[in-house]
């Protein structure tokens, strides 16, 4: 099948490409940028995206598809077409699963569920075994079987000792730590600890608890000379931290999440778990900081953190519900709207957030938008006025405090593996 995106404005930061042309795809190919005659168009299903921006596929680096274990909260395909709908061509799942990603059976369980999706999937490995932080896995092994990184996402990995260990085996090929950065004494709490934990009565979890870790982590990356990628970055300090150890030339990289540059603390007040998150919702100093991080490249990736969860949990009591929100079917409209829109981020930037540098954190290859390559693209109205509708996500979970919401900018299609997700379907192309 053929495909032709009309009046496109093909945009890749990375080939310094900025141009409106039409393209050809066949076979999944990218066989004519521009160019294009009366043969071209025959035969060929021809979509008008004038004044929408092609773009190398997205990429979301921190994703929870709950599979294996927790199939009624999400499944590595709903996990798929939710990113899909989300404007992603690929994600990286997260290891706390049920049993966690701590052996190359999973691995390859995860790879072979997912290898007929428009949607890539790429494992992060468990950095120790069964993420109980006593001993590490067996990384070699389950890299060799597909794993790209490393984590004990849902919690820091417990001891100095344990984590100078991983960091010299990942090390060795050149795979980065991704660490949830908390220090578990501190962090027995519900929300950010602050005067409105206070008067909402709720306990809190300092800033320090994050700040703590990451700084451990930046001094044993400068130790050992391995890679660490801070996840979910909350904290004003912890930004200055990465800051300042770029500029010595640390091998440490970061991301944050949409929840936490849009909202605050101040949520909270209406006792809604929606809002309910680890790390925790901040202050607007910490949300000023997070968007001064992304401006000045200290933050190198947006990556949702999406994390299903069942109705019957979120809506326990505040401090018994679990902590997470869905994330990938509206990161997008949020970027657009709170950074894009106004003014903090241009779209090479966004481009680069969100399909460079998580690939080149992960050691993966950057799709380019040229003739012979395969197409793995993400297609955007950075206009389009929307409303977040939850009960029309691709995902099985619900639990968004967005519901409602209007964004302006959206992923209007995306296509990878010789598919094509349009208006709601999927189709091979």
């Amino acid at each position: 099948m053929k495909i032709v995106l009309k009046q496109v404005n093909l945009l890749h930061p990375g080939q310094k490409l900025n141009e409106k042309n039409d393209l050809l795809i066949e076979e999944g190919i990218i066989k004519k940028i521009g160019g294009l005659d009366e043969e071209d168009f025959k035969l060929a299903k021809v979509y008008d995206f004038e004044n929408k921006y092609c773009v190398p596929g997205f990429f979301d680096m921190h994703v929870h598809l709950r599979e294996p274990g927790r199939e009624d909260e999400e499944t590595i395909e709903t996990g798929c077409n939710a990113a899909a709908a989300g404007g992603f061509t690929a994600v990286a799942c997260m290891p706390n699963t049920n049993p966690p990603i701590d052996s190359a059976e999973i691995v390859r369980f995860i790879k072979e569920k997912s290898s007929k999706h428009l949607v890539d999937v790429y494992p992060v490995a468990a950095a120790t075994l069964a993420r109980k932080g006593e001993s590490i896995a067996p990384m070699l092994e389950l890299y060799d079987a597909g794993a790209v990184a490393f984590s004990d996402d849902g919690s820091a990995i417990k001891t100095a000792g344990i984590l100078r260990n991983a960091l010299e085996y990942s090390r060795m090929i050149n795979a980065p730590i991704i660490e949830h950065c908390e220090e578990e004494t501190l962090a027995d709490g519900a929300m950010n600890e602050s005067f409105t934990s206070t008067i909402l009565g709720l306990p809190g979890i300092p800033n320090v608890a994050e700040d703590i870790i990451v700084m451990r982590d930046i001094m044993l990356a400068e130790f050992t000379g391995g890679k660490v990628h801070i996840a979910h970055i909350s904290s004003k300090n912890a930004v200055d931290l990465v800051r300042q150890a770029k500029k010595r030339g640390i091998r440490i990289t970061a991301e944050v999440a949409p929840h936490h540059f849009t909202l605050t603390e101040e949520m909270l007040k209406t006792f809604d778990t929606n809002y309910k998150m680890n790390p925790p919702l901040r202050t607007r100093v910490d949300v000023e900081a997070l968007i001064e991080g992304l401006k000045d490249g200290t933050i190198d990736c947006i990556a949702s953190d999406h994390a299903p969860h069942s109705i019957e949990e979120k809506e326990m009591e505040f401090i018994f519900a679990p902590n997470g929100i869905l994330g990938l079917e509206t990161q997008i409209g949020l970027v657009f709207s709170e950074l894009v829109h106004k003014k903090h981020l241009t779209l090479n930037q966004v481009i680069e957030k969100f399909a460079v540098n998580p690939r080149k954190i992960l050691n993966i290859p950057v799709p380019l938008i040229k003739e012979g390559e395969a197409a793995n693209l993400t297609i955007i109205d950075p206009d389009l006025i929307w409303t977040v509708d939850i009960s029309k996500f691709k995902s099985k979970a619900r639990n968004s405090p967005f519901d409602k919401r209007l964004l302006a900018g959206r992923s209007i299609s995306v296509i990878n593996n010789r598919k094509m997700f349009f208006e709601e379907k999927f189709f091979a192309i």
